[in-house]
């Protein structure tokens, strides 16, 4: 479990890392007249389209080959994209850096598999939450980080990077800090990581080749789509994910705009503290709390719960009084929080339940693709209507964005709750002597 840790950590630090930065980066790159929304959404879209065509892929080899390998492969891969994304000159060149880090990155759903493997079944929903815990300080060491690390040139303070590569390229310090952490992530697995999966199980399990997996892998999610338990927890996670992702494009986008414009101003720093908070929030609650409110209320209640807080602090973000920017910031993103805290381990413990050992690694590698494709939807939504609403004064204003996040976030409660997945596994968890 702590290597696991450490991997889902370095992952999310890189994930987080380029947050504060990505729209400057844009801003920076691109050339006068082009549509900085859609092109923030074509490199996150980028990520979340390789992720979605690659991860039923790593998930299926790491249930042929072990995961161990799948995982240690996703580490040096992302070390690589981290070093070309800091050195990109064009667009196009971070394009690529991104689709090629999405299509080695398939880390989550593999470890989440392995948990599966090793745990009995009243211990998911605590070793979810530890992920949870590993999401937390990445998600909030990842933005702080690159919030800080960005354009080390200009730091007031030194002129030791004034005149080197860094000013040339002011973005590469902090994924040249991701990519060494995710080479020291790759050691560690390498040394300490030991496989969950016996000899004789992955002797037992169907050779088959990338291309017949790429294949099997929409009929893989028609299928699951139609089993009755797992068709609801599938459904509201693709929902709550377009929603989610639509503010990770918008969110800067509203923050940078001049406060003249509607927006607040903020700089990469600022917009990092922002998302540190969210990480720091995610911490007490996946760390501290996930595992007594599985005990006591079960992860459907939670779940629901999740969507609802998360929902109201997306639609509520652009109606922060600009007065009080960044405290009232921290309050909305506190709901975000706490949702997103509750819905994730929730829904992964769920999917472990209805999933056996065998075929774990490709339902979790569905539930990522899944995720990879709502993110895609998501961050090309949110940056078309960026740019369709950001110059408007009516109705349809830089509002709109915001408010479809917490629409997407409804309907995912709305399609969880009224299913046939609502409390199922509770009896698991409030039974470990009958659920061994």
């Amino acid at each position: 479990m702590a290597i696991l840790f450490l991997v889902i950590l370095v992952d999310m630090i890189g994930f987080g890392i380029i947050i504060p930065f990505l729209t400057y980066m844009v801003d920076n790159l691109a050339g006068p007249g082009q549509p900085i929304g859609r092109w923030v959404a074509g490199l996150m879209a980028a990520y979340a389209a390789a992720m979605f065509l690659f991860s039923p892929i790593w998930g299926a080899l790491s249930d042929r080959i072990g995961r161990r390998p799948v995982l240690m492969m996703g580490l040096f891969g992302n070390s690589i994209a981290f070093i070309v994304f800091g050195l990109s000159s064009s667009l196009w060149m971070a394009l690529g850096a991104r689709l090629f880090a999405g299509m080695v990155n398939a880390n989550l759903s593999v470890t989440r598999a392995y948990i599966g493997d090793i745990s009995k079944p009243h211990e998911v929903a605590r070793r979810q939450g530890m992920l949870g815990v590993a999401f937390g300080v990445g998600f909030s060491l990842g933005p702080a980080l690159g919030g800080f690390l960005s354009a080390p040139a200009e730091w007031g303070w030194t002129d030791a990077f004034v005149g080197t590569i860094f000013e040339t390229y002011p973005y590469l310090l902090p994924c040249l800090a991701s990519s060494i952490l995710s080479l020291i992530g790759f050691m560690f697995a390498t040394i300490k990581l030991d496989e969950s999966i016996t000899k004789a199980k992955l002797g037992g399990i169907e050779l088959r080749s990338a291309s017949i997996i790429l294949k099997s892998n929409l009929s893989n999610i028609i299928l699951m789509f139609k089993r009755p338990k797992l068709s609801p927890l599938l459904w509201s996670m693709t929902f709550y994910w377009v929603g989610f992702t639509m503010m990770h494009v918008t969110f800067i986008l509203f923050t940078m705009m001049p406060i003249s414009n509607g927006g607040f101003g903020f700089s990469e720093s600022q917009n990092g503290t922002i998302f540190a908070w969210i990480g720091f929030c995610g911490i007490i609650v996946q760390g501290g709390l996930i595992g007594p409110l599985s005990d006591k209320f079960g992860s459907s209640r939670l779940m629901s719960a999740g969507f609802l807080l998360a929902g109201f602090g997306l639609a509520s973000i652009p109606y922060v009084p600009p007065e009080y920017s960044m405290i009232g910031l921290l309050f909305v993103c506190l709901f975000i929080a706490l949702g997103n805290g509750l819905v994730t381990p929730s829904n992964m413990t769920l999917l472990t339940y209805v999933s056996g050992q065998n075929e774990r690694g490709i339902v979790m590698g569905v539930s990522e693709s899944l995720r990879s494709i709502s993110s895609l939807l998501g961050v090309l939504i949110g940056g078309w209507v960026w740019d369709f609403s950001v110059n408007r004064d009516d109705l349809f204003d830089f509002h709109t964005a915001f408010r479809l996040c917490g629409i997407f976030a409804l309907l995912g409660w709305a399609f969880f709750r009224f299913s046939n997945a609502w409390g199922y596994g509770d009896d698991l968890l409030s039974d470990p002597v009958g659920a061994q």
